[in-house]
């Protein structure tokens, strides 16, 4: 598949990621003609993550692996508790989070995943949403939303599995614009509403 628009993103997995949130945002991404690159962290099982549900995701290589991290246009952190626990305190998450921020890159989280945002102590203040499960982890340091997908500042956010294709569209969106975001959904059969 060719890559005319040169958009680049990382997503990051480790065990206990959520595997739709993960498999869903690198799908449409893909849809996209954006390069993704699929990293793992921390894996347990030697070259795999296993997920929240058992589905075991290969990543593309090891994010110790990667030495150019200013060639992403966009980082992307799926939930899964255990895996966001995971993502979000990693020392070299935080700082490549921080660093992607600060240089105008967007940074994306679903679901638990939002909880690395705070790690990495990125637009305190600013407007955000996540999985319950984890909204009183940030609610005091953001201004919390309950919409399915909020943008502030070049950090996405969403809510869980059932927004992820909202969330990965909305990704397409901001890097690429709305012709492209209209001219990937059709074929998906998705939902009027998204």
């Amino acid at each position: 598949m060719s890559n005319q628009n040169n958009k680049k993103a990382l997503v990051i997995v480790t065990d206990g990621s959520e595997e739709m949130e993960t498999v869903i945002s690198v799908d449409v991404l893909r849809r996209a003609q954006i390069d993704v690159t699929v990293a793992g962290i921390a894996l347990q099982n030697g070259g795999y993550a296993k997920c929240s549900r058992g589905v075991m995701i290969v990543p593309d290589q090891s994010l110790s692996n990667i030495s150019n991290f200013d060639v992403y246009d966009v980082i992307v952190i799926p939930g899964g508790l255990a895996g966001a626990k995971t993502i979000s305190s990693d020392p070299e998450v935080q700082k490549l989070l921080a660093s992607a921020h600060q240089t105008g890159k967007f940074v994306a989280a679903i679901c638990a995943g939002t909880i690395a945002i705070k790690s990495a102590n990125i637009n305190k203040g600013g407007k955000i949403t996540s999985h319950p499960i984890v909204k009183a982890d940030l609610e005091n340091e953001y201004n919390y939303q309950e919409d399915r997908v909020v943008v502030d500042n070049k950090v996405i956010t969403s809510r869980g599995p059932g927004t992820a294709f909202l969330f990965a569209l909305t990704i397409v969106e901001q890097l690429l614009g709305k012709e492209k975001r209209n001219e990937i959904s059709p074929p998906m059969i998705l939902a009027s509403t998204l």
